[in-house]
This record gives C-alpha cells, structure tokens and sequence, in this order.
C-alpha cells in the first residue's frame, strides 16, 4: 500500500474544505468557530483510499502507476487555511505533503493568498500537484476557457507547469494537470482522482525504513486514552510501545497506541498522518512545533547553515542580520539571518546564510522552510538546511556549504569527515548532523573505506590526508623533543598526545601505525624515532655516574637529592634531567617525595626481609630501625613504600610480613 500526503493550497473561499469533503466524505472543518464562521481557521485532516486498481486505473494514464496490480493508494488530506491572517497555520500543515491540490476558483481565479500559496510550495520542493479549478458550475465555459488560460500563463516555468486540460482524456498521463471541477455537482471528481492517482504514481515514497520523524501539528485529550498527538510522519516507523524523545524538550513518552486514518494500527510508516496516544507527557507539556524521534539519535540546535532563496516579488533586498519569521514543518521562530558572503540579498537572488534562532530546535540537512518578513509579515523566501551542526571560526566554509549544497551522499559524508581534520567523527554523530541511518552510512563510505580516503580510528572514522598529515606531524614533534631533550630518551605518550592535540583512540592508532612502519618505536610509555635514545656529553656522562654512586654507596642512609646536585659540574637543570633518566631507567626508586634510593638497596632491604620473617612475622617501627639501623626519617617512608609493594602490611601499629 502507497501512502501520500495530498495538501491544499489557494485562496480564502476557493473552496478547499468543500473539495475534500466531496473527494473523501469528511468535514476538515473540525473547530466550532469554523463552522459559525464560513471559513477555514486552522489545518483540517481528512483521508480515503482510492481503488488504484479499479477504475480510475483502466485508461492509459495509469500505465506507469504501480497500483496498476491492485495496490491500494492510501490518501491523507491536509487542508489548510486560505485567508492571510492563518498564513502561519497553513505553513504548520504544508511542510509534510507530497502532492499538492492548487485550488483555485473559476469565478474568481488568481487572487493574493493563491499567488502566496504557490511561492510557498515552490520554495518547499512540491514537485508534484493538481490545478484545480473550483465552482466550475459558477461560470460559464468561456469564462471557464479564460480562467484556464490564465492559470496556464501563472504556472508557466514552474514545477506545476503543464499547458494541457484533463478535458482531453490523453493528458491522463501528465502528473501535473489542471482539471475543473463543481463540489456541489461533482462534476470533474472522478477525472480529479484520476490525475490524482496519476500524480501518485511519480511520488517518491518516504522511507519507512528511516530514522523516525513525527512534526507535531495537533495535541489534545481524547477520553479514556489522555494525551494524544498527530502529525505527518515524514520519515521512517513508529510503533506501539516505542519509545520516543520529544524535541527540543528532551523529554521520553511511550506510544501506548497508534492510529492510521482513524483506525487502530501496530505501526504507522513515513507518508501518513499518524496519531499517537502518548504516555509519559500532558498536553501541557506538548504543543504544535515539537518534534518525535528515537531517544538519544539527534541534537537540538540553535544555528544552521542554509542556502536561502530570496523571492522576486520580495518588496526589498533581505540584508544581513535582518530578522525574520522563520517555519518548518510545524515549528515557527524568529530567526536572524546571517549572510556569509554579503551583505544583502536582492528578490530572486540565492545566498549562504546561518540562521540564529532564539531557542533550540530540531533541524536536519535538507529540511526545507519558509522566512516571512517581520514586519509587515509576508513570505519573503525560503530553502534547504544543509547543516544544522556547524563549526565556528572554520576555514574554507564557503566550499563545504557548496559540496554539502551541490554533492551526493558519498561527498557529503566525506565532506563532514573532512572538516573534522584529525578529531575525527563516529558514525553516531554522524547519523544525529545528517539524519541517515548507520545502514546508509556504512554503505556509502564502504568504497572510501576500501580506497583509504576514510579511515576507521577505534569508533571514529577520518579523513585520510588528514591522518597523514597527522602522521607527519606527530614524527616531527617526536624529531624536535630530541633535539631539545638529548638527556631524555624520549617523548611521554601522554605528552606527545597534548602537543599534536589528538583524540586517545586516533592517537592510539595512528601510533601503532606509525611504528608498523618502522617511523617511531615505543620504549615502556616513551616513544622515540627509531635509534634515538639519551644522547649525552662527557660532562653529564661523569655527573650521571657521580648521581648514581652517591646512593649506591649510601645504602638506605641517602644523601639529600640537593646536596648530591649541589656537587655535579652540570648546571641544576641537566641535573635534575639526568636524575629523570635514572629513575627511568629503575637505578633510582623514588620512595617518597624527598627520598630517592639506589635500586640495590632496596633489593637487599626485601632479603633482609625475608631473614627476618623465619624469626617473626610481625615487626613493630623499632624493630625495623634496629634491624637497618636507619633513624625514623628513613623507617616511616621505607615501610611505607613496604606496604605499596605488597612486601609487608599494616595491622595496627606493627606490619605483617607477607
């Protein structure tokens, strides 16, 4: 079964409302001010599922429809509002359709809120949709003829231009026709649904295998179920029991049920208007504009980069920093525009701009919306998000706007890769800037992955040229620690991370890489180019072996590290690094912070350890300072660093001997 999204659009009393009634049998009228007052207030649903396989299939004009085999078309109407105080209601229900219904009367034909309707629709990418021509029993046909022509002429060069009539039966086939048409008689109802089915046929079907997206348009309680809210599912599956994240609130509700076209269903799938009676939120805590999705998938923003398209019959240039009315989908918001590379648009010019909006919502690359002038508010223009995650202070930006504008999904990805240089970027922040599911990612970096312009970094994914360039970096700043550090047999892991300002996982693979290929090599947590060790001079040879004998002679009754470095020839701070060498190398054990011993002294401390045990297994403070013949400086410490090394344990005010 195919699902579309059939919206209306037209002028104030042309006749919307009457014309879904006629095609489905429902009032979309459903508020008692609409029915007092005549007139369309707010967005009206209907829905039917048209016989694709019956009748309206059996001409020519269904050839290419796939419901040629019997599939059913299953039809969901969003009927908006045609006066121009409700403008911004009707944006709320158009963001979501498929197919478009331009209504337009036969006794009045092209009045202001259709010409503003129909720039609406062109700026939201509606590619499909039907001309029609209401009240046709209210003219006669030469006023009818006249009509025709000049909605021919208004529509020439757009996406719903098409010079033929449904009155000729071989038009059948054009998926964007004008018919005329008499709710009150039904005159035309069935040549409508014919075009319909045949527009039907050339629509994209939304991706139901998709990341869930629920716009919310409406929020109430209905009786004996609570909190229910309804919008057109633009992408993917929702089902009963799913779990939900309401944005830009964050919140967690859980769909207790589903419903389809006013019947109950386990499951609702991108291109259909969709209810849910949700748990876990009132309708206090929801409202028209918030968004469903998967819980912990995507990111609230406050900034996007965009490509804007200002309109020709916008009354002025659009200048930088101007701000505006700002719609998409169901969400509305002042917005400022920023100009990236001007500083004003001229009407019918196209331009990089950042939205700034006030407070956070959900926005994904090729969300399409609409900008209305603050003030007076009239639609001005619209586009395309391309990026709803941007970076500050980043180079080159003019370019990446134009690959992500202009590129297919493979330079997309590559593009977002790219601009992440060496921090690389997973595939789940892929998925939250780009709106696509981990399938389709992996699918179409697979050739990049092969080739080596991507490359996988534990959870991360980098641009190649960036990894090399990495590469390069990193043994350069390896070569210079060298050069500055000869008495140091080289760079802390750790420190070497900080200097190139690498992630732990990129880090972590690019040096495993870099000493596969023999380009550094790893001493304990010291890496070094290949060869390269301590580099010394004669002078700091004789101080290191002047260090060392020092605290060998001295057994466990150490001089002060100061005094021995007080004694060298060296100045204090090669000194201090031969010290660093030596404790490095283990000769020197550092067993508290102002005590440094000889690595045979403490060696002989644990035999004398063991000899002492085969008399007790307990020794007290004193004894040990009888046993060593060291004063308490040296015996608290010694114990101490005993007891890290799991060589005796305290009990009390004695140790155990382990």
């Amino acid at each position: 079964m195919k699902s579309i999204i059939v919206g209306t659009a037209g002028h104030i009393d042309h006749g919307k409302t009457a014309l879904v009634k006629a095609l489905t049998g429902i009032d979309a009228d459903r508020l008692d001010e609409e029915k007092r007052r005549g007139i369309t207030i707010d967005l009206g649903f209907a829905h039917m599922d048209l016989p694709a396989g019956g009748e309206a299939a059996k001409n020519d004009g269904a050839k290419n429809d796939p419901a040629k085999n019997g599939e059913i078309l299953r039809l969901g109407f969003v009927d908006v509002p045609g006066h121009e105080r409700f403008v911004r209601n009707m944006l709320a229900g158009v963001g979501g359709i498929d197919l478009v219904l331009l209504v337009i009367a036969a006794d009045e034909a092209i009045m202001p809120q259709t010409r503003e309707h129909f720039d609406i629709l062109q700026l939201l990418g509606v590619q499909r949709g039907i001309t029609v021509l209401t009240k046709s029993d209210a003219v006669d046909a030469e006023t009818l003829e006249v009509v025709r022509l000049e909605v021919e002429e208004f529509l020439r060069g757009t996406s719903l231009d098409n010079p033929k009539s449904l009155n000729d039966p071989k038009s059948l086939n054009d998926s964007n026709s004008i018919v005329a048409v008499s709710s009150l008689t039904g005159a035309g109802l069935e040549e409508l649904k014919r075009a319909i089915v045949a527009a039907a046929a050339e629509v994209q079907p939304r991706d139901s295998r998709a990341i869930a997206r629920l716009p919310i348009d409406r929020v109430f309680t209905m009786k004996g179920f609570g909190t229910v809210v309804t919008g057109t599912l633009v992408a993917g599956t929702i089902r009963r029991e799913d779990e939900m994240e309401v944005f830009p609130t964050g919140r967690r509700v859980r769909v207790r049920g589903v419903q389809v076209h006013g019947q109950s269903a386990e499951s609702a799938v991108a291109g259909q208007r969709t209810a849910l009676n949700i748990a876990g939120a009132s309708t206090e805590d929801l409202s028209r504009g918030m968004t469903l999705t998967p819980p912990a998938t995507f990111e609230v923003t406050r900034r996007a980069d965009v490509r804007l398209r200002l309109l020709s019959s916008a009354p002025r240039p659009l200048k930088n920093r101007a701000r505006v009315h700002f719609h998409s989908y169901a969400m509305e918001a002042v917005a400022e525009v920023v100009l990236h590379e001007a500083k004003q648009i001229a009407p019918g010019e196209e331009a990089f701009a950042r939205l700034k909006l006030p407070e956070a919502a959900l926005l994904l690359p090729g969300d399409r919306f609409i900008i209305r002038q603050f003030s007076p508010v009239v639609t001005i223009g619209g586009g395309v998000v391309l990026d709803a995650a941007p970076i500050q202070r980043m180079s080159g930006y003019a370019d990446f706007l134009k690959a992500l504008a202009g590129g297919d999904a493979e330079s997309i990805l590559q593009a977002r890769i790219a601009r992440r240089r060496h921090k690389g970027i997973s595939i789940s922040r892929l998925i939250a800037v780009t709106g696509w599911t981990k399938n389709v990612i992996e699918t179409r970096l697979a050739q990049a992955l092969r080739a080596g312009e991507v490359v996988r970094a534990g959870e991360l994914l980098l641009h190649g040229p960036a990894l090399e360039a990495l590469k390069v970096h990193i043994v350069s700043t390896v070569a210079d620690f060298h050069k500055n550090n000869p008495l140091v047999g080289g760079i802390s892991k750790e420190e070497l991370r900080t200097q190139v300002d690498a992630v732990p996982q990129v880090f972590e693979t690019v040096a495993a890489m870099l000493v596969r290929e023999k380009k550094l090599e790893v001493a304990g947590e010291l890496m070094r180019l290949p060869g390269r060790g301590v580099a010394m001079k004669d002078e700091e040879s004789e101080s290191k072996k002047k260090i060392e004998d020092a605290f060998a002679s001295a057994g466990l009754k150490v001089p002060a590290l100061q005094e021995v470095i007080a004694g060298l020839k060296v100045d204090k701070v090669r000194a201090q690094k031969l010290v660093t060498l030596l404790l490095r190398e283990k000769v020197l054990i550092k067993v508290s912070d102002e005590l440094v011993f000889h690595r045979n002294a403490l060696e002989e401390l644990r035999r004398q350890m063991t000899t002492y045990k085969a008399k007790s297994a307990k020794i007290d403070v004193a004894k040990f300072k009888e046993m060593t013949g060291v004063t308490r400086k040296y015996a608290i410490p010694l114990l101490e660093y005993l007891d890290r090394e799991r060589v005796t344990k305290r009990v009390g005010d004695v140790r155990e001997i382990l």
